[in-house]
């Protein structure tokens, strides 16, 4: 059974398989997409956004953004999100498909897939065009670590913003909307944490444009505030200032 043709419209020759692997067919090397350009983030990546005439348009988006203070962190745990990349959401892409979010993610964002043996969901290897660093990992399932999925507005970061008091319904569906996934190298994922733009901003500079404006395209999707200075660090990232 193979991945879709609808998730990866073309196909060529992945690498050879391992014994306890299968080969399916992978898509071919892809730039990310400026989320600009997709809007439900089912295109792979993130790719930068340096036009003025995008910049201007992703500036717009960031100002649309409403401020607040935040609550704190008391009560939150991973789990009033639902289980961990189970397939259970509804109303967003890839939702019910039969795989794990997590799969989706690899598959979606990853080159030269390589599947488990009989499974058409369990990427087991693959290389990665990591947005954050602008770095190329090769991945096996044996370093999972080394690829994580990341949610671009924190599911922390969404808590304090009042999570706390959506249906459980719609913490399911932020937890694995593809438009608020990115697969990124572990350790970077790892130190952002759940912190917010002002924060921390990806590694490759030429990058944060790009990722200030997914993240705004998550906060106007789910209709929740940002905090002030998030706001001014996400303004200052797509200025014409910045660009130069």
């Amino acid at each position: 059974m193979r991945i879709s043709d609808a998730r990866h419209p073309s196909a060529a020759p992945s690498a050879s398989p391992t014994a306890d692997s299968a080969t399916y067919p992978a898509p071919r090397v892809h730039a990310g997409a400026n989320p600009l350009h997709n809007p439900n983030g089912t295109k792979p990546g993130l790719a930068p956004i340096t036009s003025p005439a995008d910049r201007a348009a992703a500036t717009e988006l960031i100002k649309t953004l409403r401020v607040g203070d935040g609550y704190s962190l008391w009560g939150y745990t991973r789990a009033w999100f639902g289980e961990n990349w189970a397939d259970t959401a509804t109303g967003v892409p890839y939702a019910r498909n039969g795989c794990r979010t997590r799969d989706d993610l690899l598959a979606r964002d990853g080159e030269q897939l390589i599947y488990g043996t009989g499974s058409p969901c369990a990427v087991v290897a693959m290389k990665l065009s990591d947005p954050y660093t602008g770095r190329t990992i090769g991945w096996r399932k044996q370093e999972s670590g080394r690829v994580q999925v990341d949610h671009v507005v924190p599911l922390s970061y969404e808590w304090r913003m009042g999570a706390w008091e959506w249906p459980e319904g719609k913490r399911v569906r932020i937890a694995n909307d593809p438009l608020n996934l990115l697969a990124v190298s572990g350790p970077v994922n790892e130190a952002k944490g759940g912190a917010g733009p002002a924060s921390w901003l990806p590694p490759d500079r030429k990058m944060r444009c790009a990722y200030v404006t997914r993240f705004a395209q998550v906060a106007i999707k789910y209709d929740f505030y940002v905090t002030e200075t998030d706001k001014a660090a996400m303004l200052a990232q797509c200025s014409a200032r910045s660009s130069r």
